[in-house]
């Protein structure tokens, strides 16, 4: 029988991390002090960098866009958890699965921008620092951040439209803590090539590029790092983009652990906790990391 898209009145199913009820309220206080810390680190960040005239340059005019992300970030995904773990009730609407897709989609991807954005203002700021003010201008920093939110708007979009037009059938449930696009798109009973190709290319494009260049950037500030004559010269560029390196370690290094895990092992369980890795740990961590 030809499956019906019966998308109007669905409701899927987060299964979450764990079926033990034992562990749920551990999970539920654990994910509650990791949201309390990611908002109220990132939140300082922005009230200091806004109050102080001192702070108002490219780097943390940057810094302070990488903080809202992470705050929006964190909130698409953490508060419907966390009330799905209260309310002993794991369903989300089709609606709101969607809509968290897209803005998991749309802030995921503006976070590879904001730290490659980042890396540059780095690699400016070292390797040519006569002409920094002349190039990192304010208008270029808001331009860089408003490119960076067009994209990944589109990217997150185009996900979400052709998400739209899947027929679900009967098994409805998510074996993941939020609506991740990939396993939304594994419940389809209609063709979906068409999507699994596009994650793959917008993998390879906006995680690949961004990730070429902070490589690119790091790799001639090294190399212009170790030319400088002194010592406390040395010490003070690493300083300066040793927060931001570390950032980029944990986001990406606990990025490509997910995808390591998912290959390795045929648990969804698993991949779902490793994904706390990727999509909570480094939003929680940044503000301390750039502290």
């Amino acid at each position: 029988m030809k499956p019906r898209n019966e998308t109007a009145v669905l409701e899927f199913l987060l299964l979450g991390l764990t079926n033990d009820p034992a562990l749920q309220s551990l999970i539920f206080s654990l994910f509650l002090s990791m949201y309390l810390v990611t908002i109220l680190g990132n939140l300082l960040i922005i009230l200091a960098v806004s109050s102080d005239p001192y702070l108002h340059t490219p780097m943390y005019f940057f810094l302070c866009s990488l903080s809202f992300n992470d705050v929006f970030l964190s909130t698409c995904i953490i508060p419907k958890m966390l009330v799905n773990i209260q309310s002993q009730d794991q369903s989300i609407t089709y609606t709101g699965c969607l809509s968290q897709v897209c803005f998991v989609i749309l802030f995921a991807v503006l976070e590879n921008s904001l730290l490659a954005v980042m890396a540059y203002d780095h690699y400016v700021a070292i390797c040519h620092p006569l002409r920094y003010t002349v190039i990192m201008k304010p208008c270029l920093c808001v331009l860089m951040v408003l490119v960076s939110l067009s994209i990944s708007t589109v990217d997150s979009l185009l996900h979400t439209l052709l998400l739209m037009q899947l027929s679900f059938c009967t098994d409805l449930e998510i074996p993941h803590f939020f609506c991740e696009l990939a396993q939304v798109i594994k419940l389809a009973c209609s063709e979906n090539i068409i999507s699994n190709i596009l994650i793959y290319i917008s993998v390879g494009i906006f995680a690949g590029v961004p990730l070429s260049g902070i490589i690119f950037s790091y790799s001639h500030i090294v190399s212009s790092v170790l030319r400088l004559p002194s010592s406390q010269g040395k010490y003070k560029a690493f300083s300066t983009c040793g927060s931001h390196l570390s950032v980029v370690c944990l986001y990406y290094g606990t990025g490509l652990g997910v995808y390591i895990s998912s290959a390795v092992t045929d648990s969804p369980r698993k991949t779902a906790v490793a994904s706390v890795m990727y999509t909570m740990v480094p939003q929680m961590l940044n503000p301390l990391s750039t502290a």
